[in-house]
């Protein structure tokens, strides 16, 4: 991820990695209508309303609050998230709510309940972005070149604040929660690291949730199935022979090999796609020679594709290099196309299991309530919470935090992005609900 002053290049490179988009508006009932401040004594009332009335008990919110806000000023990259595990643990210890550390270097894998099956995982990730704050703020980033600029400070305050609810409601749990604090979602590399490390151990479900500045405060929304598109990087070496522009009979041409080729994967979307299944192959580098009379050696591009399917998103990437491939050959130059590149993996699409997104979403509806809960559309951005869903069944969510009379409204990774902290109970009150509905819900099943 680059920081703000980067090139326009980067800087659109890394647009392109945020699932969230900018025309899309949607209105919220007031927060309080769905939330009550009162926390009523156990048993005097159902366990849905129990979650929303502790979620918003107002010791609980200034709390969510000051952690958030900590973490704000405080922000750090992938796997440096060390303060950030501290704080974490910290806040378990007092608690106290066991847990495992440290899990890929920075992480944290917590436990509520019984001890016992069923698992159900709810996870947070941590880290920051490398870009200058400009949101002038008592609780601006003190740390230059480095901002919460997608959230994930108030992901941690969430999962925390859950965590809390969740142990006020302990003795209803009929299994056990995971709790995961993930370092490097930026990079997307901490999901697998995670999962490497055991973080998914038993776990039978998992949920997690990204706040999104298109919907506003108050509402969630999400979809079954295809949700967020598999993210995938390559880059190509294109090799020929180098000798004098002059006499180009004497060489053989990298550049011309590598013009056909960015032109023809063009033709893998326009040409080879169904236009109903969304793809993307742009290519956003090349680099080829460096005098203007002489043909170089070998020429390189590199860019990225996208799609929703794991089916497309694997077929893309052989497309990719077939056409690449031949491409070279025709023009009689050989090709090396890499797209395990470190500094941008390849992300799986974020698929939501149909069932389990039916549980989150009903455990949303009793929460914010069924005007609040939205079905919202695919993005073409990617998040790597994707490779929970290729071992477990889950669903992602996004929790608005739009308020335009606070400036919460521009996207993740701006320099001027914030969020309406009312969304803070209700990300913890989601996230406490899925996780007790399905704890019961599998135990019913289990007993039927």
């Amino acid at each position: 991820m680059a920081a703000v002053g980067a090139t326009t290049t980067t800087l659109l490179l890394i647009l392109l990695q945020i699932p969230f988009l900018l025309f899309l508006n949607t209105s919220a009932e007031p927060l309080n209508s769905h939330l009550s401040s009162a926390v009523p004594e156990s048993g005097s009332s159902s366990a849905k309303e129990r979650i929303a009335a502790l979620a918003n008990d107002e010791a609980t919110v200034d709390w969510m609050r000051r952690v958030r806000r900590k973490l704000h000023e405080n922000p750090e990259l992938a796997y440096e998230e060390y303060e950030t595990s501290e704080l974490i643990r910290e806040e378990l210890d007092r608690m106290g709510i066991s847990y495992r550390w440290p899990v890929a270097k920075t992480g944290i894998v917590a436990t509520i309940g019984s001890g016992e099956p069923p698992f159900v995982a709810l996870r947070a990730d941590m880290d920051a972005l490398p870009i200058q704050e400009m949101v002038e703020w008592e609780h601006k980033s003190k740390v230059d070149g480095k901002m919460h600029a997608c959230g994930h400070d108030a992901h941690v305050a969430m999962l925390l604040g859950a965590a809390k609810v969740l142990l006020q409601m302990r003795d209803t749990l009929q299994g056990t929660v995971v709790l995961i604090f993930q370092p490097a979602e930026e990079k997307g590399n901490g999901a697998k690291d995670m999962i490497q490390e055991g973080a998914l151990d038993k776990v039978e479900a998992i949920f997690g949730i990204h706040v999104a500045h298109v919907f506003n405060a108050g509402s969630v929304a999400s979809r079954p199935g295809q949700f967020l598109a598999g993210c995938g990087s390559f880059k190509a070496k294109i090799t020929g022979k180098g000798g004098h522009a002059a006499i180009p009979q004497n060489s053989i041409d990298p550049i011309i090999a590598a013009s056909s080729s960015v032109i023809s994967l063009q033709n893998i979307v326009s040409r080879e796609a169904d236009p109903l299944d969304s793809q993307v192959v742009s290519v956003a580098m090349i680099n080829g020679g460096n005098a203007f009379n002489v043909i170089p050696d070998s020429a390189t591009i590199a860019g990225t594709f996208r799609a929703f399917s794991r089916e497309t998103f694997k077929a893309l990437r052989d497309r990719i290099k077939e056409v690449i491939g031949a491409q070279a050959a025709v023009h009689r130059c050989t090709s090396e196309v890499d797209f395990d590149g470190k500094e941008h993996p390849s992300i799986p699409p974020t698929v939501n299991d149909p069932e389990i997104y039916e549980l989150a979403r009903q455990a949303s509806v009793d929460i914010v309530g069924e005007s609040n809960t939205k079905v919202s559309p695919s993005f073409m951005g990617s998040e790597d919470f994707a490779f929970y869903l290729e071992k477990v069944p889950g669903s992602f969510m996004f929790v608005g935090i739009r308020n335009e009379k606070l400036g919460a409204i521009y996207p993740p990774h701006n320099p001027y992005f914030s969020i309406d902290e009312d969304a803070l109970p209700v990300g913890a009150a989601v996230h406490a609900s899925f996780a007790h509905s399905f704890l019961s819900s599998s135990t019913r099943n289990l007993s039927s």
